[in-house]
């Protein structure tokens, strides 16, 4: 895990750019490059309970992974934008915190992130699970968006439509458009790309007229630091068990883009005991060396260079009631509003 040569920690970019950090020259190419004739550009809000399916959602309308994927539900932390386009029209997706009923200080921010996502939006997709229907989860999100929304259009996606009968599709899209009028209904699976196209094509008419607001080939408006952290913790999320993943965080502590192309990326993994720190690092380092490597892959195909990742596993008991830890991830610490 450790390159050969060591060099000093350095700076790394604010926001992830078009290419590497020619924000200035991409704005000037994407000029270049808009299409003839009226852009549009605007935001949807993707939301749902968690699990439903919404970090797939994200990277498949984007073309890319920008968003972090596990088995385990309330894997996304913080509202992550990422940018598709499609004709003349550019779509920024928010990959919310799934909706659930919160009982910590870090559920409380998340659950807040996810409605404020919702809030700003110009569209909102709620997803719902195929196979798990009318939950009594989606009866909340329901009801809140009754109180919560009222002018911008809100679009059914039942997703995951591979695991139940075409009949039984049909019965969960009238009885969930019984309890609410939406503007549209979506069949799709988001990890095998069924409908898709079509809701692309879809949201792609409904988001405003108006400038696009990113260069024609910036895919995500997120920190390069964070969208780094955020691999690494989908490594840890998806090797670890339980309730491990909810009591740790990733921070990028240092980034340094060497002479020779190659970047260093330092790490910190904070857990809430000293037991927790055995488990992550495992027998002999083993399972960190394996989240390490795994992590730096992903990393090295996302950023197309060599990346030189360290990780290091600090405990820090009280890290979830620390304002400074609810900055990194973007969270309002008090709960209030997502940033």
């Amino acid at each position: 895990m450790t390159p050969e040569n060591e060099t000093p920690e350095g700076d790394e970019p604010d926001a992830l750019p078009p290419e590497e950090s020619g924000a200035d020259e991409g704005a000037e190419d994407a000029a270049e490059a808009l299409p003839q004739g009226p852009t549009r550009c605007g935001f949807v809000a993707l939301i749902g309970e968690p699990n439903a399916g919404k970090s797939t959602l994200l990277n498949r309308m984007v073309g890319a992974k920008v968003s972090i994927v596990t088995h385990k539900v309330q894997t996304t932390r913080t509202r992550i934008r990422g940018v598709a386009l499609e004709g003349a029209s550019q779509i920024v997706f928010v990959d919310t915190p799934g909706l659930f009923r919160p009982r910590r200080r870090l559920d409380r921010a998340m659950v807040a992130a996810a409605w404020t996502g919702a809030d700003d939006a110009d569209v909102i997709c709620l997803l719902v699970e195929a196979h798990r229907g009318i939950t009594e989860g989606v009866e909340e999100i329901l009801k809140a968006l009754d109180e919560r929304v009222r002018k911008a259009p809100v679009a059914l996606l039942i997703n995951k439509i591979d695991r139940v009968r075409p009949e039984a599709l049909l019965t969960l899209a009238q009885a969930l458009n019984e309890r609410r009028d939406f503007a549209r209904t979506f069949m799709i699976s988001a990890e095998k790309g069924q409908g898709c196209d079509d809701l692309k094509r879809w949201l792609a008419a409904q988001v405003p007229v108006g400038p696009w607001h990113y260069p024609e080939d910036q895919i995500a408006d997120l920190p390069l630091r964070v969208i780094a952290a955020e691999f690494t913790r989908e490594k840890l999320t998806q090797r670890l068990h339980q309730e491990l993943p909810y009591q740790l965080t990733v921070e990028t502590e240092a980034w340094e883009d060497r002479k020779d192309g190659s970047t260093v990326i330092r790490q910190i993994v904070y857990v809430g005991r000293e037991g927790h720190r055995g488990i992550v690092l495992g027998k002999k380092g083993e399972t960190i060396k394996a989240v390490g490597s795994a992590a730096r892959a992903d990393l090295r195909a996302f950023l197309d260079r060599d990346v030189h990742l360290f990780l290091e596993v600090k405990v820090r008991p009280e890290w979830e009631n620390e304002r400074e830890r609810y900055d990194q991830m973007g969270l309002d610490f008090d709960g209030r509003k997502g940033r």
